[in-house]
């Protein structure tokens, strides 16, 4: 777990960027699955980089004032209510919640709109992820009226509102080394999952059967939660990028796509693994694994400092593109395959993705229209692929072979550190798991 002093911290660097206003920063609501029964509750990943509370019903407000030390954090959140705990389980309540995570003042939930209009009142901005939910975005419509209301007695309502996401997302983007040992651990529990579902893959089985065993692993290591819905994609199923009914029975002579990862402590991991059915790879599938596989080496070669977030795609697509023509699923040179985008066909998107609390994790990748350059700090995923629908002009031994792999990557101060190697993914060592 973080230390919560490093959550004060955070909330100070804020402060200090914003420099004077406002910002209110909600968690998530609790949502309903049907009737009465709610979803598991997932806190919002804003608030809870702030703040580390878990509970839902909860805002935080953080008043600049031009420096740190004149900043001040307040959080609203539910009364301690024994009764409901009976029922739903522990509550901090406000009194708790200031002595263990650090605020200056902690406030009842049913009090925020008898607080809000003082607390806005003579600021100049106010700093709220606005457009992203229309009813927060009325409250604080509502708060700002009133606070216009008050204008003959002298008070001013803040005449700017700017979106805390701009400032967060830069932070978020550099981890802290808390946080790439919380990213470590869930990526070693996934990695063990992927591992466990290779070693009990065997024909006649059900997709959801090896989704079944890589819930079991996930939880009994730990974690809260996947990070997102599984995919686990047996076949021609696995060309579909986007695949989670798993319900399709595994053949013999198949390849199964598993792209699965656990959230841990707030954290998400991202690990996509592909292998046969049967344990064998076909001599079809080893070419285009192999080829894969040599653009995600070429890929996470290209992670480091220094070097911009593009440089990783390029080097994968190079690969492809070359292994494309020599497997003849595309003629003509490497240039043109890659500027007509004719690879696009078997290689339809792009090679990673930011990861943190989020899966698709915050931060621009391009600053001022140039490629953002990768720094200490920053993790990605490194993910190439490659998906062959059976078509006429495709030799058939090539149809339905989808493939991707996918590691979780930190970039260091000398290069990058690789988080997800306890997955196997060279041919040599999954066949030998599989036996």
């Amino acid at each position: 777990m973080i230390p919560i002093q490093h959550f004060v911290a955070r909330r100070q660097r804020l402060a200090e960027k914003m420099q004077t206003g406002v910002a209110i920063i909600p968690t998530a609501p609790e949502r309903l699955r049907n009737r009465d029964a709610h979803y598991p509750y997932r806190f919002d990943s804003y608030f809870y980089y702030l703040t580390g509370f878990p509970e839902p019903e909860a805002v935080l407000l953080i008043v600049a004032a031009g420096d740190k030390s004149a900043a001040k954090h307040i959080l609203f959140c539910r009364d301690k209510d024994i009764e409901r705990e009976i029922w739903d389980g522990f509550r901090y309540g406000p009194e708790a919640a200031k002595e263990v995570f650090g605020f200056d003042e902690t406030h009842s939930i049913a009090k925020l709109d008898e607080f809000m209009p003082q607390l806005l009142t003579d600021q100049v901005a106010i700093y709220s992820a606005f457009g992203h939910d229309q009813i927060w975005d009325q409250r604080i419509a509502g708060w700002l009226n009133r606070v216009r209301q008050l204008a003959r007695t002298g008070v001013a309502a803040p005449g700017e509102i700017r979106d805390y996401r701009v400032l967060l997302d830069e932070m978020r983007l550099i981890k802290e080394m808390e946080e790439l040992q919380i990213m470590q651990r869930a990526a070693d529990i996934s990695a063990f999952a992927h591992q466990r579902a290779m070693q009990v893959t065997r024909p006649d089985m059900y997709e959801y059967e090896v989704e079944a065993e890589l819930l079991y692993t996930f939880f009994r290591h730990g974690a809260q939660s996947p990070a997102y819905a599984s995919i686990v994609a047996g076949g021609a199923n696995a060309c579909v990028l986007h695949y989670v009914q798993n319900d399709t029975r595994l053949k013999s002579g198949d390849l199964i796509l598993i792209d699965a990862g656990c959230e841990l402590d707030g954290y998400a991991s991202d690990i996509t693994r592909t292998f046969p059915v049967n344990g064998k790879f076909t001599a079809a599938q080893r070419d285009v694994y192999q080829l894969v596989l040599a653009a995600q080496v070429a890929a996470i070669s290209q992670v480091k400092s220094g070097n911009n977030w593009n440089d990783p795609h390029q080097a994968a697509l190079q690969v492809l593109a070359q292994g494309f023509i020599d497997l003849g699923l595309c003629q003509g040179s490497v240039d043109a395959v890659i500027e007509s985008e004719n690879y696009k066909r078997f290689y339809m998107h792009r090679t990673g993705h930011w990861l943190g609390m989020d899966v698709h994790d915050v931060g621009e990748y391009k600053q001022n229209s140039e490629w953002r350059l990768l720094q200490p700090g920053m993790v990605l995923t490194v993910e190439p692929g490659c998906y062959i629908r059976a078509a006429d002009d495709i030799a058939e031994h090539f149809w339905n072979i989808g493939i991707r792999i996918e590691d979780d990557v930190a970039v260091t101060q000398t290069g990058h550190e690789v988080l997800t190697t306890a997955a196997p993914k060279t041919i040599a060592e999954i066949e030998e798991l599989m036996l």
